[in-house]
């Protein structure tokens, strides 16, 4: 039985054999072919730019994957107490397309850095989500999103931590910054290169920043912000990144200002920081200005918080006591960057913490240097920094000190 089964097997074989053939041969003919290599209808299609592009072959979906990675050691000397260094700063893992449709656009993006990922405690979830948002583009100028990213705050936020001339953002941003946060984005975009253009830019969110799984409160946060550019925008979307990349041929400006009301904070300093004892309204105010042009660049912002009653204290211990970061700063920054790569960068910040009986400090100075060698522009670079900071107490003749010497390396797709 077993050797009749085995004959009729063959026998179908060797009929349906030369058909096969002949399928095989028409599909080769309907395949392109260019060269050696023949491209396969059916496969997705690859592309590579920024970072890895997958593409359906019917165009319902496309992914683009991108990772980031800061590596970076550091000597450090604080009130004469000295320490060496050496870390993963950042680690991110980026996915953005389109799903059905190009106007329907999604960002995810990921940390594994300890640094980013934060100290897990009691009734916290692991950190790692940064970014989960999806955007419905109806033309060029709208944008429509729901979920988790980063409010419209001051430029040097908005900007990715990867596309920064020096080794992180300043003292002011540290401290007053509005970060990310989950809820609604509209934002009506008219970039021109060659005129007069603008942004406007809003925000409806929770106010308790990224994965925020403790109580939710009833408050919400509310952002606005505005962008102009008087000489046109900058060439390739100059303005997210720092430095003058592309040596703009004739000058491009831009000014920006943000204000953001979040209601019923639960946190210090609004999207982070830790649990204040009470809810408090906090009003956030930014201004900030960009200037590039042959291979020059120029920026300066004003960053405020204020609170009408910041002070919170514990009622199981009334000696326990946590207030709103309150203040304002400012900071200058220029940099001039050569043909050969190398980039000269100079910084100068001023912080003026919110003047309290408990706050021992009441104003901070920070002076930064620093040169960056870029390999393949944003995505691999060496840094090199050397800061300073000096604490000015209320006592005029009480001052303390501190500095970092930095190296950095950043690569990326």
């Amino acid at each position: 039985m077993r050797l009749i089964v085995i004959s009729v097997f063959i026998l179908i074989s060797l009929i349906c054999l030369p058909e096969a053939l002949n399928a095989q041969d028409e599909q080769s003919r309907s395949s392109q072919q260019i060269g050696d290599d023949i491209t396969f209808p059916a496969l997705p299609y690859y592309s590579y730019g920024s970072g890895l592009g997958l593409t359906s072959p019917d165009s319902t979906f496309r992914l683009n994957i991108r990772f980031r990675m800061q590596n970076r050691a550091s000597f450090t000397s604080i009130d004469q107490e000295e320490a060496v260094e050496a870390t993963v700063r950042r680690l991110r893992l980026r996915f953005d397309g389109f799903v059905g449709d190009p106007r329907f656009l999604y960002a995810i993006q990921l940390s594994f850095a300890p640094g980013d990922v934060g100290e897990l405690s009691d009734g916290d979830n692991i950190n790692i989500i940064r970014d989960a948002v999806m955007f419905y583009q109806p033309n060029r100028n709208w944008n429509l999103g729901f979920g988790q990213t980063k409010l419209p705050g001051n430029r040097q936020r908005v900007n990715s931590s990867g596309a920064l001339q020096l080794t992180d953002r300043s003292i002011n941003n540290a401290r007053f910054t509005i970060d990310r946060d989950f809820g609604f984005f509209i934002y009506y975009l008219r970039e021109d290169e060659s005129q007069f253009s603008y942004n406007i830019k809003t925000a409806l969110s929770t106010g308790n920043g990224r994965n925020w799984t403790r109580d939710p409160g009833l408050g919400l946060a509310y952002t606005g912000r505005i962008e102009l550019f008087p000489l046109g925008n900058f060439h390739n979307n100059g303005m997210l990144f720092e430095g003058d990349q592309y040596r703009e041929e004739s000058p491009k400006i831009l000014l920006g200002a943000t204000f953001h009301y979040n209601q019923n904070a639960q946190r210090i300093r609004g999207q982070t920081g830790s649990e204040l004892f009470e809810e408090r309204d906090i009003e956030s105010f930014f201004a900030d200005a960009m200037l590039k042009y042959s291979g020059w660049a120029f920026q300066g912002a004003y960053m405020s918080r204020k609170s009408d009653d910041p002070l919170t204290v514990n009622p199981a211990d009334t000696h326990q006591l946590r207030r709103v970061e309150t203040g304002d700063g400012y900071d200058l920054q220029m940099s001039y960057l050569l043909l050969s790569g190398i980039e000269f960068i100079a910084r100068y910040s001023v912080q003026n913490p919110g003047k309290h009986e408990d706050q021992p400090v009441h104003r901070i100075r920070q002076q930064s240097a620093g040169v960056t060698k870029y390999i393949w522009e944003h995505a691999l670079k060496l840094q090199a920094e050397l800061t300073r900071n000096r604490f000015y107490a209320a006592d005029p003749g009480s001052v303390a000190s501190s500095y970092y010497l930095r190296f950095q390396v950043e690569i990326g797709i």
